[in-house]
């Protein structure tokens, strides 16, 4: 296939959760920009946790994060912003805690949350970031600059009660995605990946027959259904694999690395 922008997520994708990025998979990125194909990420993760990844990878690129809502340069630049509404903050913050359910913001691309515990523990350990506990009503106060918020169910079958509850309820205010089974992000109406992409794309002169992406989880569905070839880790949701043009193997295998060998280097 002819690629000149290849679109990656991160965990689950490039990178197993709480590890560094493997040697074959800076080697695979780096051999595409060698070649002349300009490689970025996408991700679900804040700007200042998909970064490092970025300069990790050696690409001075930009890099789409939080689900689509910011796109920015390596050295700064904002390319394209969306943020929620305070209104729809403030509303989103008080529907969680008269439920009692954990949820973290991030304004400013700063990571805010009630109070430290257990589900804000794992997930910095998980980005390598640190938060800041404001409580709710300091959740109430940091309404600007919020790409989105995210909450953390304790099970994959309560998070899905938990999307459709939260959906049912904010109607098309709204959307709801997941990165990852025991997350629910909310962002803005139209934001995702793929949006993302097409802007990206459309700055860069890349038609969409010469864009891949490859991924994992579903809120890289859009991304991947939008790109000219689409690639399914080995490790992807069923759904995943499904609408995909390829399946890879598994992260913890490399299957990155696997992918760009065989299907872009032919190899």
């Amino acid at each position: 296939m002819s690629v000149k922008l290849f679109v990656s997520d991160i965990d689950g994708t490039l990178l197993v959760a709480g590890k560094n990025i493997s040697a074959k998979n800076i080697e695979a990125v780096q051999k595409m920009t060698a070649a002349g194909i300009i490689v970025t990420i996408a991700t679900g993760r804040m700007y200042r946790a998909a970064l490092p990844i970025a300069e990790e990878l050696g690409v001075n690129v930009p890099i789409i994060t939080y689900n689509g809502a910011l796109i920015k340069s390596t050295d700064g630049e904002i390319i394209h912003c969306e943020y929620l509404p305070p209104k729809i903050v403030v509303d989103v913050v008080n529907f969680f805690e008269a439920r009692g359910w954990y949820l973290q913001s991030y304004s400013g691309d700063v990571l805010h949350y009630p109070e430290h515990c257990n589900f804000s523990e794992g997930y910095e350990k998980a980005q390598k970031v640190s938060g800041v506990a404001v409580g709710w009503d300091g959740l109430r106060e940091k309404t600007a600059d919020v790409c989105k918020l995210l909450g953390i169910s304790p099970d994959a079958e309560e998070n899905l009660k938990r999307i459709a509850e939260i959906k049912a309820a904010f109607g098309n205010k709204i959307d709801v995605t997941k990165s990852h089974p025991l997350y629910c992000e909310i962002i803005c109406p139209g934001v995702s990946k793929a949006a993302a992409v097409k802007i990206l794309a459309q700055k860069l002169k890349i038609d969409r027959a010469e864009v891949a992406a490859i991924g994992d989880s579903d809120n890289d569905l859009p991304m991947l259904k939008v790109a000219g070839t689409s690639i399914a880790m080995g490790n992807a949701t069923d759904e995943v694999k499904a609408a995909c043009d390829f399946t890879t193997g598994l992260c913890e295998d490399d299957g990155f690395a696997e992918a760009v060998r065989r299907l872009v280097f032919r190899e």
